[in-house]
């Protein structure tokens, strides 16, 4: 079933760094939000790439149930225009782990948009997001974490980092809290920088050559997305490590 829903705008929120113009070439045939419903007690994984095309944009609408579990580990890197989206709603202990990437170059302009919904006690989330970019590429992350007033004793965390390996590229990051709880723990933090000199510096001075430290800083930073997250994302981790190969 597609979307039968007008165009967003961006005073929407959501949609405030995206390609609009791109959007409108997809947006009549983009397929409602997949529905994910873990059971009480049981885990899930799921992979989820943006590969090769002008316009892409991936939807899921997850439940987790008491005491599930979904680890989801996913990537934007191939189309001119991607938007992963993700709505989660979190029931009493249960827990949410995901590990995104994002690698962008040229004009592409690509997209990870989480909302993360606390509406039961006792439950954990924990988002990781990395992001390289190179030309005039545009990274996004929007992630939103609701807790609503019942659900007391929330675990939630979000860590959102972007490099940029060229002064044309573009990093957004948009953590956002909405708690109505007292009882919770969470935490957010947003970073965008360049490479380290210092410690270009220092691994060239250990013998390594400049391109050769520069892989290896890149591909650390990019992995980070993917500790946590208990599933097989060895074929993520290899299509990321390979699109950082085409920008260096």
């Amino acid at each position: 079933m597609t979307l039968a829903q007008p165009l967003p705008t961006q005073k929407d929120e959501a949609w405030r760094y995206a390609d609009l113009k791109a959007v409108e070439t997809i947006w009549q045939a983009v397929d409602a939000p997949e529905p994910i419903i873990v059971d009480a007690g049981q885990s899930a994984q799921q992979l989820l790439v943006l590969e090769s095309g002008d316009a892409r944009m991936r939807q899921l609408h997850v439940v987790l149930e008491e005491g599930a579990r979904m680890d989801l580990a996913c990537l934007a890197f191939a189309p001119a225009y991607g938007r992963i989206e993700i709505d989660i709603d979190v029931a009493s202990g249960a827990h949410f782990e995901m590990g995104g990437a994002i690698v962008g170059s040229g004009e592409q302009t690509l997209e990870i948009v989480t909302r993360v919904n606390h509406h039961a006690p006792d439950a954990t989330s924990h988002q990781t997001v990395r992001s390289v970019l190179a030309e005039k590429a545009t990274g996004s992350f929007l992630g939103k974490i609701t807790i609503a007033r019942d659900a007391q004793r929330i675990d939630a965390e979000q860590s959102v980092k972007s490099m940029l390996l060229d002064r044309g590229a573009t990093a957004n990051a948009k953590p956002e809290l909405e708690i109505y709880a007292d009882d919770v723990k969470c935490a957010h933090g947003a970073t965008v920088g360049e490479l380290d000199k210092q410690a270009l510096f220092y691994m060239a001075s250990r013998g390594l050559d400049p391109q050769a430290a520069k892989r290896l800083m890149l591909h650390a930073f990019v992995a980070e997305a993917f500790v946590d997250v208990a599933a097989d994302t060895d074929g993520v981790e290899e299509q990321a490590l390979a699109a950082l190969e085409a920008l260096l």
